[in-house]
């Protein structure tokens, strides 16, 4: 099993920037794809970014592009989202997720087997 905790959010104006965090115990990730999701409030649970077990690959929702970097660090089991030049609709609940890659195109997300808790980023206009 493997068990996932985010942290960095807060609140932030727009145009500014933030680094949310997740750290994987219970097992090692680095075979794992990561990804980050967010959930505003009233609204389904969305894609953000990916990242291959290598680091080697990223993908990013249109929405993030240019503005958003996913990174990780396997020896530390942890990834990382930098946002920058955020925007009031980035607000949301922001998720850690491991699982297969390409399963942010699934239904439901199938193929993302372990989700964390999610940390709330809210950027004031």
């Amino acid at each position: 099993q493997v068990q996932l905790v985010e942290s960095g959010g807060g609140l932030v104006q727009a145009g500014g920037s933030l680094r949310v965090s997740c750290v994987a115990s219970g097992r090692t990730v680095s075979s794992y794809t990561m990804a980050w999701f967010r959930q505003a409030p009233g609204k389904e649970r969305e894609f953000v970014a990916a990242i291959s077990w290598s680091g080697g690959s990223t993908y990013y929702a249109d929405s993030v592009k240019g503005r958003f970097t996913i990174s990780r660090d396997n020896a530390k089991n942890m990834v990382h989202l930098q946002m920058n030049s955020l925007k009031p609709e980035d607000t949301a609940v922001y998720y850690c997720a491991a699982g297969a890659w390409g399963s942010w195109n699934t239904p439901h997300y199938f193929g993302m087997d372990y989700w964390g808790k999610g940390t709330l980023v809210t950027v004031s206009s």
